[in-house]
């Protein structure tokens, strides 16, 4: 297990001490085109500056913010080749709200890209879902000890501390990317747009086997990105790793339906549970006991 879980701080790896990199630092700033200048991670006026983590002995980072996403804004350019064609122009747009037929929101479309023609009028759009991991346990602490003295705290062990952080791949699908291509991907799909989801390598790695079709026969596509290091400047950098073309829903039965397990398994451990209660001893007398002990 990594011993520090932080991988990168506001932009740079924590051991990157660099002019760049420790003014992102002290300012908490971000280099990958928030809203603002500064981070706004968690709380705007005390950002949580971590941009992704390690998982155990893995070498990869695992990009935990979604801000993360936009170096460069590659993930645009990737996304459009998919949607639109290549001599399209084509803009992008943010936390852009979409409702259902009866007008109750069903959220916002994170990363909306639009193609126009030459008088700025509507052609086409597609809708980009963003999605980082989540960290269960707490990484606010190994973070304020770090930012408080990045030097001296670099290599601080926390891995036998209460609440190491890990990522939670579980949570991130089932809790947030299931749900999201549920309502909003449900409404786009009865439109005819197609779609994208933009993950970590390490993250898509724990969806179930989606079922994968040709390009031009898809309307969701999955693009996943690796964090590389860049040796000479001690940054990662973002790599798409791979696309994987599918069908709206078939993926969407793949991603949302659990497989089932073995049923004599679960019988056999509520049979288990079963066995222990009824073997146990009341904790109060029973009405029973109350009239033995009267005929005693």
């Amino acid at each position: 297990m990594s011993r520090q879980p932080m991988a990168e701080v506001f932009g740079y790896p924590i051991n990157n001490f660099g002019e760049d990199a420790t003014r992102h630092r002290t300012e908490r700033l971000c280099p990958f085109s928030n809203k603002v200048p500064n981070c706004t991670k968690d709380k705007a006026t005390a950002p949580l500056g971590v941009c992704s983590v390690y998982d155990g002995d893995k070498p990869d980072p695992i990009i935990t913010c979604p801000v993360r996403f936009r170096e460069q804004w590659v993930i645009a350019s990737d996304v459009a080749s998919f949607f639109f064609p290549a001599d399209a122009n084509w803009t992008s747009l943010t936390e852009v709200r979409l409702s259902d037929k009866n007008g109750r929101p069903a959220g916002n479309i994170g990363l909306l890209l639009v193609s126009y023609d030459d008088r700025g009028k509507v052609l086409d759009f597609g809708a980009c879902e963003v999605q980082a991991v989540y960290i269960s346990g707490n990484i606010r602490n190994p973070f304020e000890a770090y930012i408080h003295d990045p030097s001296a705290n670099t290599g601080l062990d926390w891995s036998g501390g209460l609440n190491y952080p890990r990522p939670d791949f579980l949570s991130s699908s089932r809790k947030r990317l299931a749900p999201q291509l549920l309502f909003k991907g449900s409404i786009l799909t009865a439109w005819g747009k197609k779609q994208s989801v933009v993950l970590d390598s390490a993250f898509y790695d724990t969806l179930p086997q989606l079922p994968t079709v040709s390009r031009d026969e898809a309307d969701l596509a999955w693009f996943i990105y690796r964090l590389d290091l860049d040796t000479a400047l001690n940054r990662y950098r973002l790599v798409l790793d791979q696309t994987v073309y599918t069908s709206f829903k078939p993926t969407l039965d793949v991603v949302t339906i659990a497989e089932p397990g073995d049923l004599d398994e679960f019988v056999s451990s509520i049979q288990k549970k079963l066995d222990e209660k009824l073997q146990a001893q009341p904790d109060a007398p029973t009405l029973s006991d109350a009239f033995s002990s009267e005929d005693e």
